[in-house]
């Protein structure tokens, strides 16, 4: 069983991949031993947009070229803003689903030939907790995070007969430079903690146990399903 979790001879890409969530993602699966392609706006080498189509199959056909095969492919790419729904125009809204709903559907259309020609492909998107919850006054990335759990579970129906399993991770409260600023030290992180049982902010190294699972063989027979990673939060009624 051991053998299972071992990612040696596969590629994976983690777009969103230079800070973060993303990043930890990245070095977890070349920790297993993954072939791992690093991609984001920032990326010294592997640079995507998610909200560019031809930047998207540009970075396909670069690792297509480079390593001939794409094994897993991890969403991680996205963003958020506080602010009261009423105010919020629209430019705002269409620009966050943009990045974080949509770059998603693009980078699975774009690399789906060749997940599908792996033979055991992944697919693993970010979720969050707002795709269960509202969050008082970030409605676009609660939208945008409720679309994508939706987007896994369609794409895991129509492509299990490619062979390609399509599953996402819900982080908890994980404080990283998006999300840190909201919750650390603020009323807003003090009630988080207070309906998470276990009472503390989550490391992102922690999310890498599940990234690996729904990478690994150990998921082929798992797709279209979502694993919460928050400390207990959702599964929380009364705390104190």
């Amino acid at each position: 069983m051991a053998s299972c979790f071992d990612l040696s001879g596969r590629v994976a890409v983690v777009i969103g991949a230079t800070s973060g969530i993303g990043a930890a993602i990245a070095v977890g699966l070349a920790e297993h031993g993954a072939t791992v392609v690093p991609a984001g706006r920032r990326a010294p080498e592997w640079v995507v947009d998610v909200t560019d189509r031809p930047s998207v199959d540009a970075l396909r056909d670069k690792i297509l070229d480079r390593y001939g095969r794409l094994d897993i492919l991890v969403n991680a790419a996205g963003y958020t803003f506080r602010q009261p729904t009423q105010t919020v125009c629209e430019r705002q809204w269409a620009d966050l689903l943009d990045t974080d709903l949509t770059g998603s559907l693009r980078t699975c259309q774009a690399f789906h030939t060749a997940l599908k020609a792996s033979g055991k492909g992944r697919v693993v998107n970010i979720a969050s907790l707002g795709s269960f919850v509202a969050f008082q006054e970030v409605a676009a990335y609660c939208a945008a995070k409720t679309g994508l759990l939706s987007l896994t579970r369609s794409l895991a129906v129509e492509w299990a007969r490619d062979g390609i399993c399509v599953n996402a991770i819900a982080p908890g409260l994980f404080p990283t430079g998006m999300t840190a600023p909201l919750i650390m030290g603020t009323p807003r992180g003090s009630e988080l903690l207070q309906r998470t049982p276990m009472a503390r902010f989550g490391r992102p190294e922690e999310l890498v146990g599940a990234v690996v699972l729904l990478a690994s063989d150990a998921a082929s027979f798992l797709t279209g399903q979502c694993i919460t990673v928050d400390g207990g939060f959702l599964a929380s009624g009364v705390n104190v």
